[in-house]
């Protein structure tokens, strides 16, 4: 099949209904997770009395042109946050005290952030949620769309980069590798996906481990309904 003839497959395929019809079913969860997760890797709280911190993030979905395959806007972290400096993110943040929901959080994160303040994104679901032991936070995941790309406008004490990257890169398993860190005092396993050279690791790759995880069950249950 040549790579025009893919790209269309793969557009019929991964439509924003599909994936939203997808997100209502069972997710495929923390085995899906783990094969972006460094090893090792505290999956949950210290205690099941210990309240994490709340934060909601931002998987944005969107032709990057009319009739193009769907794209996500991925972020690079400035050197000046709190947390997880330098290191590419989904969208996404904190909950505040006057958050309807997490699902709010991580649209209004997204428009202090990168400047997608529109109501025209649709939440299409939810992922499962991953635990980051070193701020301490329960990131819950949402997926949404917008039916144009979005114009950005970068929060520059918290975003250094704005990455847009068509969601069949992470489908491709070059552009997945692994890295051994040293942290500790031994060794960690850490998987991560190149894209254009930045290394996406850690809960990010877990979430995006998680949706591809997804369309990759899309494409094969078309591919079997066709046989």
């Amino acid at each position: 099949m040549d790579k025009a003839h893919d790209v269309t497959n793969r557009k019929s395929i991964l439509t924003p209904g599909r994936i939203e019809e997808a997100l209502r079913g069972p997710l495929p969860g923390r085995p899906a997770q783990m094969r972006m997760a460094p090893i090792p890797r505290p999956l949950d709280p210290p205690t099941p009395e210990h309240q994490p911190r709340k934060a909601g993030v931002l998987l944005l979905l969107y032709p990057a042109q009319k009739g193009s395959e769907l794209y996500l806007v991925l972020t690079r972290r400035t050197e000046s946050v709190a947390d997880h400096k330098g290191q590419i993110s989904l969208p996404g943040g904190a909950v505040h005290p006057d958050d309807l929901s997490l699902a709010h959080t991580a649209l209004r994160e997204a428009c202090e952030e990168v400047g997608i303040c529109t109501d025209d994104a649709r939440v299409l679901g939810m992922l499962t949620p991953v635990y980051i032991e070193p701020s301490d936070f329960c990131v819950q995941p949402y997926v949404a769309y917008l039916p144009q790309r979005p114009t950005f406008e970068l929060q520059p004490d918290e975003v250094a980069e704005i990455l847009e990257v068509p969601v069949s890169h992470f489908l491709d398993e070059r552009n997945v590798a692994v890295d051994e860190w040293m942290a500790h005092g031994g060794s960690m396993r850490v998987p991560y996906f190149d894209v254009s050279g930045h290394k996406v690791w850690g809960a990010t790759a877990m979430v995006l481990a998680e949706f591809t995880a997804i369309l990759s069950g899309l494409l094969s249950f078309s591919a079997g309904a066709r046989r």
